[in-house]
């Protein structure tokens, strides 16, 4: 199927960041939400499986995201359009780091990353007609070292409670970053790169 001129997407994420970073590219978009957080979801499983290393877990939920999206329109009938999704974990010491569970686990979080470099990892992922294309982005993020105060006055703020290592570089914490390696995007929560590489897959026009 040839997409439509003045094309759009779904995108399957409730991200304002997502939004944003589309918008900054000139694409058009329509949300859809899924009926359950995901972790409540059996195909939307965000829990890490046995042994599974951070590159893999992050692009198998982008890819599970973009197919339970695809399986909603098709469900409520809506116009066929590429699908959009993606998912961001922090890797720390080999380990997963999502998003915080409470304040207390967010200075947690915050004060193992101080001081140190940790790697953000996000997978995009766009299914279309039968097919689920994926691409992952890897950043380098290194720390100040933070003051005690400093941690808990971010953490009372509520920024970071909605996102994976307990900050958002795009806003207070950006001063927390002394160095970053890769994609500023990315970090945010969508690689523009990525996105649009997977986009022009599908002949999708930028």
């Amino acid at each position: 199927m040839i997409i439509q001129r003045n094309p759009r997407l779904y995108l399957a994420s409730r991200s304002p960041r997502r939004r944003e970073l589309l918008t900054q590219i000139g694409v058009q978009y329509d949300t859809i939400f899924f009926r359950n957080p995901p972790r409540e979801d059996r195909e939307l499983d965000e829990t890490p499986h046995a042994d599974e290393i951070p590159m893999a877990y992050v692009e198998r939920v982008a890819r599970a995201k973009a197919e339970q999206g695809r399986q909603i329109v098709a469900e409520r009938r809506l116009l066929l359009q590429p699908v959009l999704a993606a998912d961001t974990a922090l890797e720390f010491d080999g380990r997963i780091i999502g998003k915080p569970a409470d304040t207390d686990d967010a200075q947690g979080i915050l004060r193992r990353l101080s001081g140190n470099t940790h790697r953000v990892l996000t997978a995009v992922a766009v299914a279309f007609e039968g097919r689920i294309e994926s691409r992952l982005s890897v950043s380098e993020v290194r720390f100040g070292v933070l003051e005690e105060t400093e941690i808990r006055r971010y953490v009372s703020s509520g920024e970071p409670m909605d996102k994976a290592g307990a900050y958002g570089i795009q806003g207070h914490a950006g001063m927390f970053v002394e160095h970053l390696a890769g994609s500023y995007s990315g970090v945010m929560g969508l690689p523009l790169f990525e996105t649009a590489q997977l986009l022009r897959l599908f002949d999708f026009p930028l």
